[in-house]
Parts: structure tokens; C-alpha cells; sequence
């Protein structure tokens, strides 16, 4: 490495100043956010991860994962995100739990707020994620990672030759019931409605399968068990007969909100909230960058949001290095990405 490179490299371990300008902030610490560090830090461009408070995403409230490539016996959530977290310091990224509040993305260089302070950068990845959205009981929250999941793809496999429910009317509630078949002795489905709103091919797929029982007009009142799940209190809406229903896994499907509160009105996002991208991984913004579950509704994996991390990094890196912002000397492989610089009526704002 070069003198140059080593000074650039060394002064991303300093603490950061209120004057600093960084080349690409990266908003989020989950598997996106991390990998777009580990990508950008290694490609020697001037890093700042802002993980929030709450560091590690989706994950730090998974047990065990077992599908994410790498590791045969299997790796716990939190484990998982500690060692994406070192590999990001290892390369140089500087990274701060605190929480944006607020961005300015009008102009170059871009500005973030925090509730401690403001930093600048030249690009900026969002990669806030999203959160899965919970009925709110009592023992809801006390019972994750002891029966209660939103992830039937994440948790389903610890389920074997149990009995579980599913929470929902959507297709999404659909999917996680059918999937659970593979595993699960049966499947409660429950909804608090009379009808679904899932697709009617879904829909038939459900009533069609053995080992799903659906419940209408059933609500669940709160989860029962000290340390595990053992039961259900449900309410029949119609008729106000309260039950216990005995399951030991409780999986809520009722959707997900992307955490995109702070850029509405700034990046382009369709009618849930998950932001649109517009050239690869760029939003409608030059230089704003998208990735993980905060632009993807459909997949939301840890494995996808890594991926859609690498892609972000490469991708700001291109960007800034067409525009002449790195020194071209220390980026890694870089090539030009003018394709990036469309129309303005086609991206939203002019490059």
C-alpha cells in the first residue's frame, strides 16, 4: 500500500470531527450496512458507519442462522453481525451508534444529523432496513427467540414436529403458513377477519394443504409460557368466547415497515415506504444509494441485504470516481459509471 493510501487508511480510525467530510456515510448496521462498510473501507474510500442505537438489524433478534453461507453448523444472529461489525473496523470504517435524524440531500456535500452532532459526506448509503411489524401483546416482545418469529424462512427449521400459528390475511401470511408445512405438525392460521385479502391462488393453496386449520374471526390476545411458548389466548370477535390455543411457535405475518421515515419527501419510496431505485442501486438522488430490506419487499434475507451492500459500495465508489471526488490512485478497480448521469425527468433530480 502506498503513502497516500496509508494516510487515507489511518485517517479513518480517527475520531470524526463536525468538519470532516467523508466520502460515503452509511446509514444502517445490518447485513447491508456492514457489507457496503467492508466494501467501501477496503476500497480505501474515508467511511462512516452510523449503525443507530440499535446495532445489527433484523438479526439481533434471530437465534440461530443457518442459511447464511459459511457457516455448516449454523451461527447465532448476534454473533453473526459482531463479526460483520469486526471485519468493517478491520478494513478502517469508522462506526457511531447513533441514529440519523435528519438529512439534508439538496446539495454537495451531503449533511446528517444526529441528536450529538452533523457529518458531511459526498455519497451516502441508506441502508436502514425494515422492521417487522408485531400485534403488540404483552408477552410478545419477552417471548422473540423463544417461540415468537416473524421470520418463518429464518425460524421455521426449529419448529419440527411442533405445532404452531401463523398470524395474518395476506399473502405474506400465506407464504409463512405453506412454508411451515415442511416442518410443523400443524399450522394455525389465524385472522380477525371473516376473509382473507391474500391472493386467491394463495388462498387455495392454504385450504387446500392438511395441515393448515384456519381460524376467522379470531384475534389473539397475548402469548402464553415463562420460557417458551406454550400456548395462545385467543378471542373469537364474533361471538367474545375466549380459548387457550396450545402451539409452541407463534409467527406474525402482518407485514413489514421499511425504516424510512426521515427521507420522505427527499427520496422517491412507493406506497409502503421502501425506497425506489432508479440506476442500479441509486435513488432518485445522484450519490444516494440504496440497499437491503429498506428497498426490498420481497426477498429479505440477511444473505440478499449483504449482497445488495456490495452493490451499493461498488457502486458509490463508481459514481464518486466519475466524478473525479476520490483520489484514483487508492480506489479499487475503478471504472467509469456514467450511465449513472440520465436525464433529469428520468432519475428525479439532475446529476
Amino acid at each position: 500500500m502506498g503513502e497516500a493510501a496509508q494516510a487515507k487508511l489511518d485517517g479513518q480510525r480517527k475520531a470524526p470531527a463536525a468538519q470532516d467530510i467523508y466520502d460515503v456515510i452509511i446509514i444502517g448496521s445490518g447485513p447491508a450496512g456492514y457489507t457496503a462498510a467492508i466494501y467501501a473501507a477496503r476500497a480505501n474510500l474515508r467511511t462512516l458507519v452510523l449503525q443507530g442505537e440499535e446495532t445489527g438489524g433484523q438479526l439481533m433478534i434471530t437465534s440461530e442462522v443457518e442459511n447464511y453461507p459459511g457457516f455448516a453448523e449454523g451461527v447465532l444472529g448476534p454473533d453473526l453481525m459482531d463479526t460483520f461489525e469486526a471485519q468493517a473496523k478491520r478494513f478502517g470504517a469508522t462506526l457511531l451508534p447513533r441514529n440519523v435524524t435528519k438529512v439534508d440531500f439538496s446539495a454537495q456535500p451531503f449533511t446528517l444529523w444526529t441528536d450529538e452532532e452533523s457529518y458531511r459526506a459526498q455519497a451516502v448509503i441508506v441502508a436502514t432496513g425494515a422492521s417487522a411489524k408485531w400485534l403488540g401483546l404483552p408477552n410478545e416482545q419477552r417471548l422473540q427467540k423463544r417461540g415468537v418469529s416473524a421470520c418463518a424462512t429464518c425460524d421455521g427449521f426449529f419448529f419440527r414436529g411442533k405445532e404452531v400459528a401463523v398470524v395474518g390475511g395476506g399473502d405474506t401470511a400465506m407464504e409463512e403458513a405453506l412454508f411451515l408445512t415442511r416442518y410443523a405438525t400443524q399450522v394455525h392460521l389465524l385472522h380477525r377477519r371473516d376473509t382473507f385479502r391474500a391472493s386467491k391462488i394463495m388462498q387455495e393453496r392454504v385450504r387446500n394443504n392438511p395441515k393448515i386449520t384456519i381460524h376467522y374471526n379470531t384475534a389473539v390476545e397475548d402469548v402464553l409460557g415463562e420460557d417458551s411458548v406454550t400456548g395462545l389466548a385467543i378471542l373469537d370477535v364474533v361471538t367474545g368466547e375466549r380459548q387457550t390455543l396450545p402451539v409452541q411457535g407463534l409467527f406474525v405475518a402482518i407485514g413489514h415497515q421499511p425504516n424510512t421515515d426521515i427521507f420522505k419527501g427527499i427520496l422517491d419510496m412507493d406506497a409502503i415506504g421502501y425506497l425506489r431505485t432508479y440506476k442500479h442501486t441509486m435513488t432518485n438522488v445522484p450519490g444516494v444509494f440504496a440497499a437491503g430490506d429498506v428497498d426490498d419487499a420481497r426477498y429479505r434475507q440477511a444473505v440478499t441485504a449483504a449482497g445488495e451492500g456490495c452493490r451499493a459500495a461498488i457502486d458509490a465508489e463508481r459514481w464518486l470516481e466519475a466524478r473525479g471526488e476520490v483520489d484514483p490512485a487508492v480506489v479499487s478497480d475503478p471504472r467509469d459509471y456514467g450511465e449513472l448521469h440520465a436525464p433529469t425527468s428520468e432519475i428525479g433530480v439532475g446529476a
